[in-house]
């Protein structure tokens, strides 16, 4: 019998660990507010992790992962985020989110702070967790040869892959999404539709002719676009568009639903109560699937997250529900 005198408990401190883009990021202030909720609670010095050109955090993520860390922050870009979450994928360890860069496309659909470097670090050792769904995609390249990605927001192939492709990596660096004026423009002025042939699920095998495929996890964009305005980040299931605009004035009223009715009258309870039940638009065709299967009568570009993934001649995505923690400010409690 032991002696209650004699006998230890035994905690283990926590850790976290900060992956990061050294390109995106004021390293010395995050590290100086690292320290700061370090010591507030108790936690252990955190893991730092470069990216890399070569590894731009999938890499490091799993040295991460392999170290036994509570929390992985990730400090950088879309592209950071996409690439530390694929690492963290069934893993039970949260990402926590340091908004940088021009998209900041998760932290928006999840309404996170974006401009408040304390906050968000604050929330990485304070907060609580969500489980949120992944995108998981296998690309078949023109070659045969295949590779599978995670993405968190949205895989498209048709005009919002070109103008990705068509983006100057300079010029977004030093003005943002203005940079991609010049290639939105390029792209549309591009004739060339995507040739498909595509199944949701278990479904029939269908054929179709659009401009634009996005296959969505959530819905919305900078600028205060809404592109899939039904979109849950946990429900299960992508939602799916094809842009089919017609000419000029089919642009015209993709702009109108997506950026307008969408991206503001929706955004209010008054809004969605005086626009009712919203009409379909002949140029947007939704759809909902757990999986989509398509393969392309051509080489087709493709982005994940806002980054180009090179070229797709198929494809096949599919929902990884839960996959992932994200570590959520604690005020959050409660919300919808």
């Amino acid at each position: 019998m032991t002696d209650p005198a004699t006998k230890t408990t035994s905690t283990k401190t926590q850790v976290a660990a900060v992956v990061y883009n050294p390109i995106k990021v004021d390293l010395d202030a995050i590290r100086a507010s690292v320290a700061a909720e370090e010591s507030a609670n108790g936690w252990s010095g955190s893991l730092w992790l470069e990216t890399s050109e070569e590894d731009p955090g999938e890499g490091v993520t799993r040295q991460a992962v392999d170290h036994g860390v509570d929390v992985v922050i990730a400090a950088g870009g879309d592209g950071t985020v996409r690439a530390v979450a694929e690492s963290l994928r069934g893993t039970g360890i949260p990402i926590a989110l340091l908004p940088s860069g021009t998209g900041n496309l998760l932290a928006r659909n999840l309404e996170l702070t974006l401009n408040d470097l304390d906050h968000s670090i604050h929330s990485a050792f304070t907060g609580i967790d969500r489980e949120i769904d992944l995108g998981v995609i296998d690309i078949e390249r023109e070659d045969g040869t295949r590779d599978e990605h995670a993405f968190l927001v949205m895989a498209g192939l048709g005009i919002d892959a070109k103008m990705v492709a068509n983006t100057n990596p300079t010029l977004k660096k030093h003005v943002g999404w203005l940079a991609y004026v010049h290639a939105i423009s390029k792209a549309l002025r591009d004739s060339n539709q995507l040739n498909l042939r595509y199944r949701f699920d278990e479904g029939p095998t269908r054929r179709i002719r659009a401009h634009t495929l996005i296959v969505g996890n959530c819905g919305s964009l900078p600028a205060n676009m809404l592109l899939l305005p039904d979109a849950v980040v946990d429900d299960g299931v992508f939602d799916v568009v094809f842009l089919r605009p017609n000419g000029f004035f089919g642009w015209i009223q993709i702009w109108v639903r997506v950026a307008w009715e969408n991206g503001v009258i929706r955004r209010t309870r008054i809004g969605r109560k005086v626009m009712g039940e919203v009409k379909e638009v002949r140029a947007l065709q939704y759809d909902t699937a757990a999986s989509i299967t398509a393969r392309f009568s051509r080489a087709e570009e493709i982005e994940l997250d806002g980054d180009g993934f090179g070229r797709a001649v198929a494809l096949k995505a599919k929902i990884d529900a839960g996959a992932l923690k994200v570590r959520m400010p604690a005020e959050t409690t409660g919300k919808a």
